[in-house]
């Protein structure tokens, strides 16, 4: 039987159907196909949302922290491991004065001319280590004005472990350090002070002998050679004197003697000790008009701001060259700068003195720091720091104050204004007649550790009617007055000795005998034991080294004012 195959219409139908099946399954596959689409992009979408969102709270969160560290004063400073800022706070602008947009892109060492005691090197390679340094470096501001900060270096890292950027926190600690050495210096002229005081009272000592005797020697010796010679000594004994008060006027804040100062005479001083010891190739040159003021001051400590000013002239010309001293007469008036160096000087006449050199001159840095105590531009153990500084002091315990203009090349001018008395100098008034008011055989009883300063006054008071009985220390001067109360007239006590000091004697003393005259002597400042030896009822205190007739006229005062027995018993 033939096989039976379909109709060509057959299989039209049968090839519709397949591709009718065929698009279907297409359609349904595009369908879930496009289902999956939409739901990956609506995935993405809600990712991307996701993704802005937290971005969007970053961004707020890094605008508040930077809005935060806007709010400290500390400059906080972020830049890359080249040293390029990519971040500048408000309080790195107010510090250095550069804006965040003038700042940023620029490098740290560039824009602040950082210098450290640490060499960067050394400092790069310790942020490497550990990741973090701490420590001070000095910094140079937009104005120029160099300053001390605190800085906080902490190292960042990326994902690989490679340096990626530093954060600086640095802080202003430019006043802390400043407070820090005035601290520091205060503690240093402390310990001078401390040692100033031994030495000037071992000094004093040393001195008394020496100028109680030479007025006896003038007595006993009065050919013109003799007194000459004698005179000599005597002038140089009172200058060893006073240079001693100039120490402790500058250590202790003490105040000098003051008296009518001849600055004719004081300049031709000055002019005599540099033509002896400077270097000829310094040529002095002095100008003091003949109606030149008067001033009252401490000759002495004048004496030493005009010796220190030419000192300094004279190591600004290692070369050789011209120095200047001269003065005049001003009238200052309320609107001179100079004021305002010294709220108690007051306008009005003003003698001026003036040193002028030909030297090498100061940089406006250095003029800014010359007064300050130790500083120096000398090398070390050519120079203490001391000498501008005391001369300021000085200065302005006289009621003055000092100026100074200095130009690098062409030398240093300092002018030292002093207040006036408006009068032609009148010419030295001759020496004082030497007094010598005598004793009634009176008992004084001398009290001092130092046995030349016992016997010196033993034989200057048995010399001018006097009778004497010696004691080496407070506690043998007791012992001494108990046995002899009735007899002894006077006590004259040193105030710095061992066993028992002078102001524990004199209490003592007193209970004894509360009307007791009682004279106090010190090689230190009289005003150092004033306040206690007031509350003892002492009012004379002799300072050390005294001259005959100082002590014979206190004695005489003391004696004077005592209360007469007949009184005290009444």
């Amino acid at each position: 039987m033939a096989a039976e195959f379909p109709s060509d219409d057959a299989l039209s139908d049968i090839a519709y159907m397949h591709s009718v099946i065929e698009m279907n399954e297409a359609l349904t596959l595009g369908a879930v196909r496009q289902h999956e689409l939409m739901e990956e992009a609506e995935r993405l979408n809600t990712q991307l949302q996701l993704e802005i969102a937290a971005r969007m709270k970053t961004t707020r969160e890094l605008e508040e922290k930077a809005r935060l560290l806007d709010l400290t004063d500390d400059a906080i400073i972020i830049r890359d491991v080249e040293g390029r800022i990519s971040f500048w706070n408000r309080g790195a602008e107010v510090l250095y004065g550069w804006s965040r947009e003038e700042a940023i892109g620029e490098t740290t060492h560039s824009l602040l001319q950082t210098e450290s005691p640490t060499t960067m090197d050394q400092i790069a390679e310790e942020l490497s280590t550990s990741g973090r340094w701490t420590g001070e470096l000095i910094h140079t501001r937009r104005d120029g004005q160099r300053i001390t900060v605190l800085a906080r270096k902490t190292l960042d890292r990326d994902r690989e472990g490679n340096p990626a950027a530093v954060l600086q926190t640095l802080t202003d600690i430019t006043e802390r350090k400043k407070l820090e050495q005035q601290s520091l210096r205060a503690q240093r002229m402390e310990s001078i002070g401390t040692l100033a005081g031994g030495i000037a009272h071992d000094l004093n000592n040393s001195l008394g002998p020496i100028m109680m005797s030479l007025e006896l020697l003038k007595m006993k010796f009065t050919d013109p050679a003799s007194q000459e010679l004698l005179g000599i000594i005597d002038k140089s004994a009172h200058r060893g004197a006073d240079m001693v008060r100039q120490i402790l006027s500058f250590a202790r804040g003490v105040e000098g003697r003051r008296a009518e100062v001849q600055i004719p005479q004081l300049v031709r001083e000055i002019e005599k000790i540099v033509n002896e010891t400077f270097l000829r190739h310094i040529q002095i040159q002095t100008l003091v008009p003949p109606d030149v003021w008067t001033v009252m001051g401490d000759s002495t400590q004048l004496h030493q701001v005009l010796l220190n000013l030419c000192l300094n002239a004279r190591d600004a010309m290692p070369n050789g060259g011209v120095l200047m001293v001269s003065a005049e007469n001003r009238q200052i008036d309320a609107a001179h700068e100079g004021l305002r160096q010294n709220p108690k000087a007051d306008p009005g006449p003003y003698l001026v003195l003036e040193v002028k050199d030909s030297g090498t001159g100061m940089p406006p840095r250095i003029v800014e720091n010359i007064f300050d105590p130790f500083f120096t531009t000398k090398e070390f153990g050519r120079g203490s720091g001391l000498g501008l500084s005391t001369a300021l002091a000085i200065v302005k315990s006289h009621g003055g104050f000092l100026d100074v203009a200095s130009e690098v090349g062409k030398g240093t001018t300092f002018q030292v204004f002093l207040p006036a008395q408006i009068r032609v100098t009148s010419p030295a008034p001759p020496p004082p007649t030497f007094e010598k008011p005598e004793g009634n055989g009176e008992l004084i009883l001398v009290v001092d550790d130092e046995e030349p300063m016992r016997r010196m006054t033993q034989q200057i008071l048995e010399a001018f009617g006097y009778r004497v009985v010696l004691a080496c220390d407070g506690a043998e001067a007791v012992a001494i007055y108990g046995l002899r109360a009735t007899e002894i007239a006077a006590v004259i006590t040193d105030m710095t000795m061992p066993v028992m000091e002078g102001p524990e004697a004199i209490r003592i003393l007193r209970t004894m005998n509360p009307k007791l005259p009682i004279m106090g002597a010190s090689g230190l400042a009289s005003t150092t034991y004033a306040p206690k030896l007031a509350s003892l009822g002492v009012k004379h205190i002799l300072s050390k080294p005294y001259t005959t007739s100082e002590l014979l006229k206190m004695l005489k005062q003391v004696l004077a004012s005592a209360v007469p027995a007949a009184k005290m018993n009444a």
